[in-house]
Order: structure tokens, then sequence, then C-alpha cells
């Protein structure tokens, strides 16, 4: 045997049973965590850092500042189209080296005046003799705004889902042909009448959109290819009912048309006949707020969101996806029956055709991508939307430019906002966590030295 040497003898350490007070919590908590907390966590934790910065940091890096960007680089490509299809611009152009003012004076007339005249024609004209006719070109903007407020916010709600809703247009008619036939149908008072339009539009829309949730639910097949076409189906489905007497076709009318609505059924206008504004702003803004509530408060909206994230997760958590997305198209398809029953109670109230979703579905589309799929984005994008077609028509009265340049800013919109690092590139805007990145690295070495 060895003998063992009582230097190498280990002791046992006493475990430290000092009871943790909530001094030693402070301290602990004021303490910065060298291996989890960054140089924002600990400054802010500390109670520094400028609070101004970092909201400034957190708008720049968030995607409303893209979004803007990417309507002005929209607005910018369109200027250059208009400037080169000018006829003033390209006589200029040809004799640029000897007078080059002049192909510059050229370009901010043919840009500057359509995009004034855009401007005046939907959101003020300065020209007016009053501002009560001043102001008439944003009311009219906001008419044209309201059935994509409405659409746009069922194509969102179905976005937020993960499930992609293209079937706007069928839900528009089935909305419309509803509220129709209960708008021409019946007599009934106008605080009775009026309600009861919208709820028919909802149920149609509702029934479409449900159609294709339940066909995802139980056998699988995919929503895009149902809701394009539904859209078919709607179309034709529509168009023979208007073409059938007793049906949706005026009586004694050769032409495939619906009677025209009942006074009593047509929304009111707020501020009267001068004005754009009726009924359908105020429940375009009561939609918005109950789907801020549906997706932001709500378990139902939650549950939205949580299969839109991961359906996986969303099984094992207990939700029955199938079931939801069910309800995720219903809610969609009622949404975007609200704008249907508008354009029958609003927009056209002398009788409608088979035309009378006007491209709201498909803009529906375009309005959600920019609004981000959030109601309170989905609104102002609506409302742009609404400026942009409603001076359109300003822009070719005046300056003779074809009303198609609106289609390609919308079209622009969406390439840029579907291209999110281009718009960052160009504008030399840093990637979301680029700078907290750098700053972690920063402190990693510090902490090294």
């Amino acid at each position: 045997m060895t003998a063992q040497d009582p230097h190498n003898q280990s002791e046992p350490v006493a475990a430290d049973t000092t009871p943790v007070t909530d001094d030693r919590l402070q301290e602990e908590a004021a303490t910065p965590h060298l291996m989890t907390d960054s140089a924002t966590d600990s400054e802010r934790r500390a109670g520094g850092g400028d609070r101004w910065s970092t909201a400034l940091q957190s708008i720049v890096n968030g995607s409303v500042l893209v979004t803007v960007l990417a309507v002005v680089l929209a607005l910018v490509a369109c200027g250059i189209l208009i400037a080169v299809t000018d006829e003033n611009v390209r006589t200029a152009a040809g004799y640029f080296f000897a007078r080059p003012t002049d192909t510059f004076q050229a370009i901010g007339s043919s840009v500057g005046g359509a995009y004034a005249s855009l401007f005046q024609g939907s959101v003020v004209n300065f020209g007016a003799s009053s501002f009560a006719q001043a102001i008439v070109p944003i009311t009219r903007s906001l008419d044209y705004a309201v059935p994509l407020v409405a659409a746009g916010l069922g194509i969102a709600v179905s976005f937020r889902a993960g499930l992609f809703n293209i079937g706007g247009q069928g839900q528009i008619l089935m909305g419309a042909a509803a509220a129709g036939w209960v708008g021409f149908s019946f007599d009934l008072p106008a605080v009775v009448h009026i309600p009861l339009t919208i709820i028919a539009g909802i149920v149609g829309g509702a029934v479409w959109g449900g159609i294709v949730g339940l066909l995802k639910a139980r056998t699988g097949a995919n929503e895009v290819v149902l809701t394009i076409m539904l859209n078919y189906v709607g179309l034709y489905l529509v168009s023979y009912m208007l073409r059938t007497p007793g049906l949706l076709q005026a009586e004694g009318s050769p032409n495939p048309i619906s009677p025209a609505m009942k006074d009593s059924s047509v929304l009111p206008q707020l501020f009267g006949p001068r004005y754009g504004v009726d009924l359908g702003f105020v429940v375009a803004i009561i939609a918005v707020v109950v789907v801020w509530w549906l997706l932001n408060k709500s378990s139902l909206g939650f549950r939205f969101r949580t299969i839109g994230e991961n359906p996986r997760a969303a099984r094992v958590a207990g939700m029955s996806v199938p079931s939801l997305t069910i309800w995720v198209m219903l809610i969609s398809g009622a949404l975007v029956g609200i704008a249907g029953a508008y354009q029958v109670q609003g927009a056209v109230t002398s009788g409608f055709t088979s035309n009378i979703d006007a491209g709201i579905g498909f803009d529906a589309i375009t309005v959600a991508l920019l609004g981000r799929s959030k109601p309170w984005g989905v609104f102002w994008a609506a409302i742009l939307f609404g400026v942009l077609k409603n001076g359109g028509y300003a822009m070719q009265a005046a300056n003779g430019i074809p009303i198609d340049i609106v289609g390609v800013i919308q079209a622009l919109i969406v390439l840029f906002i579907a291209a999110p690092p281009l718009v960052r590139a160009i504008f030399r805007i840093p990637q979301p966590g680029a700078r907290r990145r750098t700053r972690t690295k920063q402190s990693k070495k510090a902490v090294a030295a």
C-alpha cells in the first residue's frame, strides 16, 4: 500500500446554502450576461441607450420603409416610361447636345404635369374655387377604395393562415348576385333592407369561399387551383342567371342585366351627392377593426396565424387544421362578399352585369401584399390604389396619358414589394439585424480580450 500525501487529499467543498435574497437577485439582474446578452440588451437593462435612435432604427429596418420606397421606385420607373413615350421629350432629345436644357424641361413638364394631374384629380384640386370643391377628388378616391378594403381584408386573412385565396373574382360575383337579388326583390324599410342586403353579400361570398375550404380540408386539393377554377364557375353561373328570366334578369329586358336596386337598399351618401363617401366607407372601417381584433386579440385568430406559420406545430398543439382551414376560407370569402355587396349597393345601383367585379378580386391580392396582410396596412394600401385609379382618369383627360399606366404602377409596386433585398440595395439600407450582429461580435471580441 502506498502512503497518501496529506497535501494531495481533496476535501469536499461545502455548498453555498446562503438563501438568495432580493438584493442578490437585483445584483444578478444588473450584471450584464456575457454569454447571452448583446450590447443593446445590456444598455437597456442598465437604463442607457438612446430610445429615439432605437425607434428610428426599428422604422428603418422594418417593412414599412421598404413598402414606401417600393411605391417611390414604381412612380420613378413609370415617370421614366411617361418621359420616353412623350412626343415633346423625343423631339427635344433630337438636339440634346445643342440645347440639353430643352430636354430636361420637356421631361419635367411631361412627368410633373402627369403626376400633378393625378394628385389634383384624386386628392386635392388646388385650382378649385372653394375648399368644399377642392376636397371632392379625395372623396371619390375613397369611394374607389371601399371595395378594395373589404376584398383586401379577405385575401389578407387567408394569407395570414398560409392559404392563397385567388378566388376574389368568383366570391365578389356570388356576393353581388346574392346582395343584388335581396336588393331588388323586397320592399323593406331602409334600416332593415341595407343591412340585410350586406348580410346576403356576406353569405354569398362565404359560401363560395367555404366550398374551397371544405374541398381542401377533405381532399387535400390545392386552394390556388380551386379558387381559380371557381372564378370561372362563378362567372358563368352569374352570366346564366342574368340571362334567365325569373332569376336575376330584369323583367322584359333582352340584355343580361339585373333590375335596378330598390332605393331602400342603396347605401346613403354621408355628406351629400357632391361627395363620393357613402355608408360603405363606415362599413369598411368596421371591417378593418373587426379583422384586427380577430387576428390579434382572439384565440381563433391566434390559431389562424399558427397554422399559417407552422401547420405541423399546430397539429402537435391539438389544433384541428382541416376545420380551421374551412373557417379561414369562410371568413375570407365573407369579407370579399362585402365588396360584392358594395358593388351593387353603392357603385352600380341601376342594374349589374357579369362585369360587376371590375377586376377588384385580383386588385385585392395586390392590396393585401402591399399592406403586408395586416388590417390597417390593407386599409392604407386600398386608399393608395383608390387614389391611383381615380387620378388615372384625370391624368388621361388632362395629359392624354393612357390609364393603363396605373396598371403598370400597380404591377411595379408588387414587383418591388416581392423583392425587399433589391429595394434595400438600391437605397443602401442595411439588412434587418445586420447592425445588431456587428455589435454582438464586437462585444464578444471585447470579452475575449
